[in-house]
C-alpha cells in the first residue's frame, strides 16, 4: 500500500471519461483500492475517484467509520467501493450545499446536486450494489462519480459569489485541508 499523488485541477487527465473496470477480484484491483484507501485517509478525504490518482478507471471509494474533519457536521457515509457506477436521479428536486475536492485544494463552492438518487454498480469482488440515498451520502456519490466523466465540482458552481478559499469561508476546518 502506498499514498498516491492526487492530481490537481488543470491536469488534463482529470478531464477524461474513465473506462469501465474489466475484471473484479484481481490482485491489481485490490492493490489499487488499498492505495486509494490509504491516499484518501492521509488527506482526510470523504471520497476518492481513481482518475484523481491518474488511473482512468470507473472506480470510486467513499465513506468512513470515523467522523471526517473536513466535513465535521455531516453524517457519516458507509465505507464503499463502487465500480462501474450508474446514478439515477429520483425526482427533480435538487439541493445546494458546500463542496470541496482533493483535486481542488483549499477551495469550497456551493454546488447543486440531485436530492435523492439510486446508484448501482459493483464492489471489488463483483457483487452488485444497489442503494437509494439522499442528503450528504447522495452528494458524495455524485461528486465522486463526476470524476469518472471528467467533471470537477467548480464546473457545476452556478454562483461564484459562493466560491472561495476554505481558510476564509471555513477557518475552523481549514487545518484539516492543509497539504
Amino acid at each position: 500500500m502506498s499514498v498516491r499523488e492526487i492530481l490537481k485541477m488543470g491536469d488534463a487527465r482529470l478531464l477524461r471519461v474513465a473506462e469501465p473496470v474489466p475484471a473484479f477480484d484481481t490482485p491489481d484491483l485490490h492493490a489499487l483500492i488499498a492505495d486509494m484507501r490509504e491516499t484518501m485517509a492521509a488527506v482526510n478525504g470523504a471520497g476518492l475517484a481513481a482518475p484523481q490518482i491518474g488511473v482512468n478507471l470507473q472506480l470510486v471509494i467513499f465513506g468512513s467509520t470515523e467522523r471526517n474533519p473536513r466535513y465535521p457536521d455531516r453524517p457519516q457515509v458507509p465505507p464503499t467501493v463502487l465500480i462501474n457506477p450508474v446514478i439515477t436521479a429520483l425526482g427533480v428536486a435538487q439541493e445546494e450545499d458546500w463542496e470541496g475536492c482533493l483535486s481542488v485544494p483549499g477551495l469550497r463552492g456551493v454546488v447543486p446536486r440531485w436530492a435523492h438518487i439510486r446508484y448501482t454498480g459493483f464492489d471489488e469482488k463483483g457483487q452488485p450494489i444497489d442503494r437509494t440515498v439522499d442528503g450528504f451520502h447522495a452528494r458524495v456519490v455524485q461528486h465522486e462519480c463526476d470524476h469518472l466523466i471528467g467533471k470537477l465540482y467548480p464546473m457545476r458552481v452556478r454562483d461564484f459569489a459562493r466560491f472561495g478559499f476554505t481558510e476564509v469561508l471555513f477557518p475552523e476546518i481549514s487545518a484539516a485541508e492543509d497539504d
